[in-house]
């Protein structure tokens, strides 16, 4: 979210009773956090994004994601080894249901946005996934991502595969449910 909207009276309202992921599965509270930029600058937009997270897709997959305060997103328990592939990701992801409340954000806010401008939707990309996955968080050297490129490449790969097919389900989803732009790693998903 830009830093114009953090600082924005309306949003910190909203902030001082609800964590960042109860936003993001919530979707009348995904659906107002959207379109309060929408309000605030009328007329000034081109489109407005679904506040959502790209973390989602890992959550989808079976893996705990918190926010923490100050240092943002951290896994507790993330893909150390190939074995952890096994016993921490789910070996089939329903993306309709897991990530149920995103599509029912998109086409909430689809509906509340009255045409004003076009939403967008969105993905992270599979390497990007991947890397928190395997780093626990954010990370600036990427260190241990690499070393599982390095060490385990056919599991890196396969893992690396079931991120952009839950991540190509997921912009599908979205498109289907109202975004008339879902935005992932080098693909668009366009619909009028």
């Amino acid at each position: 979210m830009s830093d114009l909207m953090c600082d924005a009276p309306e949003f910190r309202e909203l902030r001082a009773d609800h964590d960042f992921f109860t936003f993001v599965q919530t979707p009348t509270l995904a659906c107002e956090v959207t379109l309060q930029p929408v309000r605030r600058y009328a007329g000034l937009l081109d489109a407005a994004i679904i506040f959502s997270d790209i973390l989602v897709v890992p959550q989808a997959m079976g893996m705990t994601v918190e926010m923490l305060a100050g240092k943002g997103p951290h896994f507790p328990d993330p893909l150390k080894t190939p074995d952890d592939i096994a016993s921490k990701l789910r070996t089939t992801v329903d993306v309709d249901k897991e990530l149920a409340y995103a599509f029912e954000a998109i086409t909430l806010t689809r509906r509340e946005l009255k045409g004003q401008v076009p939403l967008i939707g969105f993905s992270g990309a599979p390497w990007t996934l991947f890397a928190y996955m395997v780093e626990g968080g954010g990370s600036k050297t990427l260190q241990l991502a690499k070393t599982w490129l390095f060490t385990w490449p056919e599991e890196s790969k396969a893992v690396m595969e079931r991120i952009a097919d839950v991540c190509i389900d997921f912009l599908v989803g979205q498109v289907k449910a109202g975004a008339q732009v879902g935005i992932g790693s080098s693909v668009w998903i366009t619909h009028f």
